[in-house]
């Protein structure tokens, strides 16, 4: 992997972390245009930038993630909260490792999933329209945990765990622009767990060429997350997801033709 090919899969995953399209899909069809080979770095290098999109919502939301060190046992439900809500995430990841790293070889699954995970955004702002729950403490616990269960559909690729876990808040009443904050939070300790254990695991992968790229790659996805995850906010408030369901269903149906060409391989 060259400099310049870590910079764009970096953009890649600090533009789509946090909106409701899938970064891990969106990387993976970069990978292949690109033509990176998917070795076990590759894997590795994707995963890993993800601390820079993580750093990118500590920073944004640095207030909220303080205010528990400030204002005693009250503040610390906010981290119980999303204790909680990751639990799943990290019970399911870890029996299921193998067969979610299979998957991610597939295109056609990111193509399936993109295109009915635009499908069910067209519609959600319909579905859910009751949203009593406007603010974090609001939020229960079994709520929290009923995100987390949502969000770990996202194990499939092209999903988005962003869409999975914003689509679960808006389930449990919460408003859009909640929603879309808690999964901001909740993507820290998912992400940061996902992150830390699959460094741990092919760290044996990483020279001192492979350290450069990581730093770069995460450098250029912090700057860039942070810029769509303020884009995305504003966004939401004033026009919801519709969107961004048309932009996945018009990609996966871009993939689907790049695939029955012969253009992309599956």
């Amino acid at each position: 992997m060259s400099v310049a090919e870590a910079i764009i899969i970096a953009i890649v995953e600090g533009i789509t972390e946090f909106l409701p399209i899938s970064s891990t899909g969106h990387m993976i069809i970069t990978e292949k245009l690109l033509g990176v080979p998917h070795d076990d770095f590759t894997k590795l290098f994707t995963v890993g930038i993800q601390l820079g999109a993580i750093l990118a919502v500590v920073v944004l939301y640095w207030k909220k993630f303080m205010t528990p060190l400030t204002t005693g046992r009250k503040g610390w439900e906010f981290y119980l909260k999303l204790l909680v809500a990751v639990i799943p995430a990290l019970v399911l990841g870890f029996i299921f490792s193998d067969k979610i790293d299979d998957l991610l070889e597939s295109s056609l699954t990111v193509a399936v999933t993109m295109i009915l995970g635009g499908i069910i955004l067209l519609f959600i702002d319909n579905v859910f329209k009751h949203h009593p729950v406007e603010t974090e403490e609001q939020i229960s616990f079994p709520k929290a945990f009923m995100i987390g269960l949502w969000q770990c559909v996202a194990m499939i690729p092209g999903v988005s765990r962003s869409a999975a876990s914003i689509i679960g808040g808006m389930q449990q009443h919460l408003t859009r622009k909640l929603a879309a904050e808690f999964s901001f939070f909740l993507a820290v300790p998912t992400m940061a767990a996902a992150t830390g254990y699959k460094l741990l695991k092919g760290y044996e992968t990483i020279s001192t060429e492979n350290i450069k790229l990581f730093a770069i790659g995460n450098i250029v996805a912090f700057i860039v997350a942070m810029l769509a995850i303020r884009f995305f906010i504003g966004f939401l408030q004033k026009h919801g997801f519709k969107l961004f369901g048309y932009y996945r269903i018009i990609g996966g149906i871009v993939l689907l033709i790049m695939l029955a060409t012969g253009y992309l391989k599956g």
